[in-house]
This record gives structure tokens, sequence and C-alpha cells, in this order.
């Protein structure tokens, strides 16, 4: 179930920027519209969608499948609409916006209940780690899939020569590389679907019974009053902003600042890769010296690499080594805050004994503020783009963009994953205090 939201979400994390600009041949000012705005909307529709899942009736089926059920049909349709280039130019910018934000609306409908979903399957905090690591590691094989289907089939379709000087020379993609991709990553969205529904059972021994109902404002006041969760979503976001920085503007970088345009999608695939076959070693991490220790190693990791990867002169051969080391992060960032948000729902039962049946909402807002300052970042990195002087469809830019795409994925993201760990380092919840917290629940049960 996991991997119908992280492979469209690294199809458009690493590719929708580089198309709206290539393909659709939008302003560098419309595509950041287009970038913020479709983020900041799907920002928006977590904590109202959480909201509303937290109210939800148990049905048959349970509380969070019948929203996952009946999301699919419609992103799907609006997922493939994105790469669609309609033929007229006046209203491309309103047809790339409004689809892009109605998919978003439909994703928000599939991943905040599945997120949830892990409260719903087990009352042992080591059996939901065991799912939370299994999970992961599908994501993360999404993330990889999605990079090889977006990727090899877009990136195979590049009219740049490899050694060009004439700056006249226009790069143009055919836009049914992406629709061809696009349709296959939608057959792979419904079939995970399907095989969600019918292998995947709430447990309603796990739902507690149910306080009296809040209103949006008092769910909002109640997570944000929460000290550990607000230390961690902060941390996180921090840190994943960073992430998702470098990822933005990772293929741009690649094609005008190394000059590594027919290698950009088979890099992005190593460093897939790499985070994938390393989640069972993070796993084993974690229990061994807890998670908030695997957090700070894991992010401090990827600094020296990020560095080397900017200040070495462009060599094919040291792209893929780093590709392979900075995986080894990727594949932690994704997997680390979806293992301790759980100890901090916990955590928040425990110090609230009368409220119940809110998990959604802590899982909506931690989206929610991940996806608006993701929106913010991506916005900005495009306007930075336009005003360093981007050329639409040029095979060559300015070296000013060069300039930008370098500070853009490493200073701008190695600050941020600082700050993330300096607010980690007040996160009070060790694993002390996750067993106690665990014991407490247990006995309540």
């Amino acid at each position: 179930g996991g991997a119908p939201y992280q492979i469209t979400g690294c199809a458009l994390g690493f590719f929708l920027q580089i198309f709206l600009l290539e393909v659709a041949q939008l302003d560098p000012l419309d595509a950041s519209i287009i970038l913020f705005a479709g983020r900041a909307w799907d920002g928006i529709t977590d904590p109202i969608v959480g909201f509303l899942v937290s109210h939800s009736r148990w049905t048959r089926v349970g509380r969070m499948m019948p929203w996952i059920l009946c999301s699919t049909p419609f992103a799907v349709l609006t997922y493939f609409l994105i790469w669609y280039v309609p033929p007229f130019e006046e209203a491309k910018v309103v047809w790339f916006l409004v689809f892009y934000c109605l998919f978003q609306s439909m994703q928000t409908c599939f991943h905040v209940p599945y997120s949830a979903l892990t409260m719903f399957i087990s009352t042992k905090q080591e059996e939901r780690d065991s799912a939370t690591a299994y999970r992961m590691t599908v994501e993360l094989l999404g993330i990889l899939l999605g990079t090889a289907i977006q990727g090899q089939i877009v990136g195979s379709v590049s009219t740049c020569p490899v050694d060009d000087d004439n700056d006249d020379y226009k790069n143009i993609f055919d836009p049914r590389s992406h629709m061809i991709s696009s349709g296959v990553i939608c057959i792979i969205y419904i079939l995970c679907s399907v095989i969600l529904f019918l292998g995947v059972k709430e447990q309603k021994e796990c739902v507690q019974r149910k306080s009296k109902p809040l209103t949006f404002r008092q769910g909002l006041k109640l997570v944000v009053s929460h000290g550990p969760y607000v230390k961690l979503v902060s941390a996180f976001v921090c840190a994943t902003l960073g992430f998702l920085l470098m990822e933005g503007n990772f293929s741009l970088f690649l094609s005008y600042s190394l000059g590594q345009r027919k290698d950009f999608q088979n890099i992005l695939l190593v460093i897939m890769l790499s985070g994938t076959l390393t989640i069972p070693g993070w796993q084993w991490f974690l229990t061994r010296f807890g998670k908030k220790t695997a957090a700070f190693c894991s992010n401090l990791w990827v600094i020296p690499f990020i560095i080397l990867m900017v200040s070495v002169k462009s060599n094919l051969a040291l792209s893929y080594v780093v590709s392979v080391a900075a995986g080894m992060s990727v594949g932690a960032s994704y997997f680390l805050p979806w293992s301790m948000l759980p100890d901090v729902v916990d955590d928040f039962k425990v110090t609230n004994p009368n409220v119940h049946g809110h998990e959604a909402i802590f899982y909506s807002f931690f989206v929610f503020f991940t996806k608006f300052a993701s929106g913010l970042s991506l916005g900005i990195s495009t306007l930075c783009l336009k005003f360093a002087g981007y050329v639409t469809g040029s095979c060559l830019q300015p070296e000013s963009v060069s300039t930008t795409l370098k500070v853009l994925v490493s200073p701008f993201p190695i600050a941020l994953i600082i700050v993330g760990l300096l607010i980690l380092r007040m996160y009070p919840i060790d694993e002390k205090r996750r067993q106690s917290n665990s014991k407490v629940l247990q006995a309540r049960l």
C-alpha cells in the first residue's frame, strides 16, 4: 500500500520541474507557481482529511480502508492528466495547476488513512516497528520503481547532443514518453491498492473507545501542545526539506552543472537502489542503538558527500560513488520519521488517557508541515532559476544557472539538516521512555 504514494511522489519530485520547464515549455515563474501552489494545497488538505478520517465510523471493511479504496480511481485519472500537455497555450498553467491540486487531494485521501493504518493493525509496539520497516522497504522499492520507470523512459529521448557548444540548440522531449510512463505508473497504483484492500485487515480490538469528537481547532491545539510531537516534526521537517530541495533540483544539477545529461536517470536509480538495500541495516541499527541515535547518524552521514558532489570537478565515476553513499541516508530519511511517529502517539495517549481515536490527526499534521514547507522550497528554488537567467528548452544554460543549482543542492540542504539535528537533540523520547509508555498502554488494554 505504500508503493503508490512513493512511486508518484518520486516521479513528481524528480521530474515534474524539468517536465514543466522543458516539455510543457512554461516560464520558470509559472512553473514555480504551480509547484508551490500544488504542494501548499496538498499540505492544506492533509489535516482536513485527517480530521475527517478521525471522525469516520467503523465499517465492514474498517475505518481507513473505504477512504483508500474510493480515492484510487480519481487519483489515477488526475495523475495521468498531469503529464498530458494540452494542445492550447493560453490556459496551460491553469491545466497543470488544477490537475496537480486534484491529484494531491486524491492522494491525500489515500495516504493519510494508510499512514494511520499502522495504529490499527496491532497494539504491540514491536509489531508496529516491524510493520513500519516492511512498509518502508516496499515504499523505497516504490521509489526505485518510480525512478526507473519515469527516468528510463523519459531520459532516453532527450535531443541534446552530449557535446554541443551551440547555445541555440533546443532540447525537445517527446511528450508521449511522459504519458507512457504515467500510464505504467497508474496501472501499478491500481494493482497495489487492490492488494492492500484484499490483503490487510484492520483489527477492531485496536480501536479504543472514542472520546467526544473534537473540532478541527481543538485537534490542532492538542497536536501543537504536545512537546515531543512538536520537536519531532520540527526536526524532521528541516531535514526532509534538505533532502527534498536536493531531490527537486538534482536532475537539473546533473544536466547543467555536471554535464551528465545522458546519465542522470541512472544516477537517480543508483541512489534509490542504495537507499532500498540499506533499510534492513538501519532497522538493525535502531533496534541496537535506538531511533534517536539512528536519526543523528543517518543525517550526519550524507553531509560530506553533498559537499564532495559540488566541490570536485565533474567526474562520472565519482558521481556514482557519491550516489551510493548518499542513498544510504536517503533510505533512512524515509524510514525513521514514520518509525518514530507511533512512539509520539503512544506518548500522547499516556499523558492524555481520556482522549481517544485521534491518531490520524497526528499523521496528517506531520505530512502537512512537511509538504507545505517543501512546496515553499520548490517554488522558491524554481524562482531562483528564473532570476539566474534559466532559458526554457535550451541545451546550455548560463553559468549563473549552474552556480544557483550548486547552491540549491548543497549549502541550503546542509544548513537545513544541521538545524534539524539541533532540534532533534531536544527530542525527549528515548528508549527508556518508549518502553515505559508501551508497558503503560499494555496494562490499560
